[in-house]
């Protein structure tokens, strides 16, 4: 069956990085897009970035809290994708999942959009 493990997340600083990754099984990760989503204690699951599953489908996407910060990447090849988290702030406290998405394009911020999902890893931001 399809897996997707999240790993990386952490206690850092405000201003500190951390970069999580997210593995992949039970798929054909080259033909998927990969989503990365976050959830604050008390609040709905919100959109963070989505890559495509290649540069032919358009560049990444990123929300408005996040862009200049946090970079996604992905590698085919080892079945992951990534999420640089740079210039980390106590509001990016929050769980953070990826998910992957069978529809092509990028910005693609509706959860229903997404056909898989990891369990999510902690990242606790402190002031």
């Amino acid at each position: 069956q399809v897996q997707l493990v999240e790993s990386g997340g952490g206690l850092v600083q405000a201003g500190g990085s951390l970069r999580l990754s997210c593995a992949a099984s039970g798929l054909t990760f080259s033909t998927y897009a990969m989503g990365w989503f976050r959830q604050a204690p008390g609040k709905e699951r919100e959109y963070v970035a989505d890559i495509s599953w290649s540069w032919s489908g358009g560049a990444p996407s990123y929300a408005d809290s996040v862009k200049g910060r946090f970079t996604v990447s992905r590698d085919n090849a080892k079945n992951t994708v990534y999420l640089q988290m740079n210039s980390l702030k106590p509001e990016d406290t929050a769980v953070y999942f990826c998910a992957a998405r069978a529809r092509l394009g990028v910005g693609v911020r509706r959860l229903s959009e997404y056909n898989y999902w990891g369990q999510g890893t902690q990242v606790t931001v402190s002031s």
